[in-house]
């Protein structure tokens, strides 16, 4: 009865914190821990106890993180890992490690922590959070943006990275040799994940497709697989969290793991709330001016050295510094993942709990100022603009060539772009078209398009090219604000030309219209209304549906070898 009280009102507690941090657009994971921190200092106070006992204590958050990782698992198929740009891979990667010597030197040498201590804390500051980022990114509908489409790709890499720290620290436990650590993962882990694996491909489908009819047993079986893997890891020393991060893994070659993951996430969910309050309660509140101090320091590299870092590697590539700021500020965050490498650390006795509160801290710090420069990301950029111009490669002005005058003008050439040049091609139309990765810019000179590389939302550009001239210019990028500026750029120099933009909401695709769009694509309504258009022509005549699928299977094998693909369903 009593598990049962103490658990009603922490959770009361965490709806009651969780519900004012909504209100003012914070992550619902930073109301959790405020509610931890909140129920730490009411239970110092001894006004109320709701303390957990240590045993429940670990039962939950060993709960929270073991589903945590499954869905994690679900998600690195790993076919994803082909589908990474190298420039991803490659920006990643160098974020990681110029991250982890800059955490380390300041951890080691300004803070004075001890080698081991110093090589966790930058570990903890190079990840930053899928969960945060992915539901921002989502809610800002830039999910499929440039810039998104790159921190997807380092989050992956990241989550990978992770999988592999958790492995050394579940290896090596209270004693560090390298050698040892070598042959237990490579002899042991090595060779229980590639019978797994052989196990989920040649045997596990079939076992799946046999329940899959129905939704309970799919349920009961995930879970059973995630226990079962997780204490078999267990059982044979190593952590349960690489059992259930291996499990989640395995189960994602095999078909119905989208379904699996929706079922888990509400699970998941619950055990993740107690896991990130147990956080909120392991920080000190009577140590808080000894860890603040340290805290602030460690937040400051996230969110000022961190991002100078990724604009550093997204210049080297040549991107935008409106790219190169966008992903900068949207990555400036430590993880989830952190605190669980650390949460680790703590109980393999590597080091002090007084870390763990200190980076929960930082951990507090920076999502919640980070969430703010990801939702405000480009009113930042406006005032900031000229300062991170250092991040832009001079050579992408200087090679501009750019004609007196175009009948039509590309902005963004993507999937939708692909099939509007067709058509501009059979119209004979002088055009040109624009696209901010140089990528795309380097394949369409490849097959001899014309192009030009920069970013619309550069004022610059946009007074370099002919807008006065042109008949009509085709927008193909999702981003509401930079259709806003190009119409008005426009507008205010040919009120004649033909405008048509893209939207992904009905309200955005009125404010369009309303500023002077000749015509706004929906997307996600067009392709409805296509398909009843054709349902309506051809009605049920078989050779006329025979007819449209030939002609689709054309376009689409033509568009796949030029480098278009789907964007990836939204992870975790």
């Amino acid at each position: 009865m009593e598990i049962f009280i103490q658990l009603a009102m922490i959770l009361l507690l965490a709806f009651v914190v969780s519900f004012i941090i909504n209100l003012f657009r914070q992550p619902i994971v930073i109301g959790y821990i405020i509610a931890g921190i909140v129920a730490a200092c009411i239970i110092e106070s001894g006004y109320f106890d709701i303390g957990f006992s240590s045993d429940i204590i670990h039962a939950f958050s060993q709960f929270g993180i073991a589903f945590l990782l499954f869905i994690v698992g679900l998600h690195l198929n790993p076919k994803v890992i082909k589908e990474i740009g190298a420039s991803s891979l490659i920006i990643g990667m160098g974020q990681m490690v110029l991250t982890f010597v800059v955490g380390f030197f300041v951890s080691y040498s300004i803070l004075g922590y001890g080698a081991v201590t110093s090589c966790y804390i930058g570990i903890a500051l190079m990840f930053s959070s899928t969960i945060i980022v992915m539901k921002l990114l989502s809610d800002k509908r830039q999910l499929d943006s440039l810039y998104g489409k790159i921190a997807i790709g380092v989050l992956i890499i990241q989550d990978i990275v992770a999988v592999a720290v958790l492995m050394f620290i579940s290896s090596i436990r209270n004693d560090i040799n390298v050698l040892s650590f070598a042959l237990k993962s490579i002899l042991g882990i090595g060779s229980l994940i590639g019978i797994l694996f052989l196990f989920g491909y040649f045997v596990l489908p079939r076992i799946i497709r046999s329940i899959a009819r129905s939704q309970e047993l799919l349920f009961l079986f995930s879970i059973f697989w995630c226990f079962l893997i997780s204490a078999l890891f267990e059982f044979l020393g190593f952590s349960i969290e690489i059992g259930a991060l291996v499990a989640g893994v395995v189960l994602s070659i095999c078909p119905y793991s989208t379904e699996i993951s929706s079922k888990i996430r509400p699970l998941r969910d619950f055990f993740l709330i107690i896991f990130f309050i147990i956080l909120g309660l392991n920080i000190n509140l009577s140590n808080l001016q000894e860890i603040f101090f340290n805290a602030l320091i460690l937040s400051s590299v996230v969110l000022l050295l961190k991002p100078i870092i990724f604009m550093g590697l997204m210049a080297f590539f040549g991107y935008t510094k409106r790219n190169n700021f966008m992903l900068g500020t949207t990555l400036a965050q430590i993880s989830e993942f952190s605190l669980i490498v650390l949460a680790l650390g703590v109980a393999s006795g590597h080091i002090d709990i007084k870390i763990l509160s200190t980076l929960t801290l930082t951990g507090v710090i920076t999502i919640t100022i980070s969430t703010y420069m990801i939702i405000y990301s480009n009113e930042f950029y406006l005032k900031m603009k000229e300062m991170v111009s250092v991040f832009e490669k001079k050579r992408i002005k200087k090679s501009r060539k750019i004609k007196k005058s175009y009948d039509a003008l590309l902005f963004g050439y993507n999937r939708i772009g692909f099939s509007i040049l067709r058509s501009l091609r059979k119209i004979n139309k002088d055009y040109l078209v624009i696209d901010f990765n140089p990528d795309t810019i380097a394949n369409l000179n490849r097959f001899k398009v014309p192009c030009l590389y920069g970013d619309v939302y550069d004022i610059e550009l946009l007074n370099e090219l002919p807008l006065d001239k042109i008949k009509i210019a085709v927008s193909t990028i999702p981003d509401f604000e930079t259709n806003f500026l190009l119409i008005e750029s426009i507008r205010l120099v040919n009120p004649k030309a033909i405008i048509i933009v893209r939207a992904h909401q009905i309200e955005d695709a009125l404010k369009l219209y309303k500023k002077g769009a000749s015509y706004v694509l929906t997307p996600h309504f067009l392709g409805g209304e296509y398909v009843a258009k054709m349902i309506e022509l051809d009605k049920i005549d078989y050779k006329k549906y025979n007819e449209e699928k030939n002609k689709h299977i054309k376009t689409l094998i033509k568009m796949f070898k030029e480098g278009h693909k789907h964007p990836e369903v939204e992870r975790n």
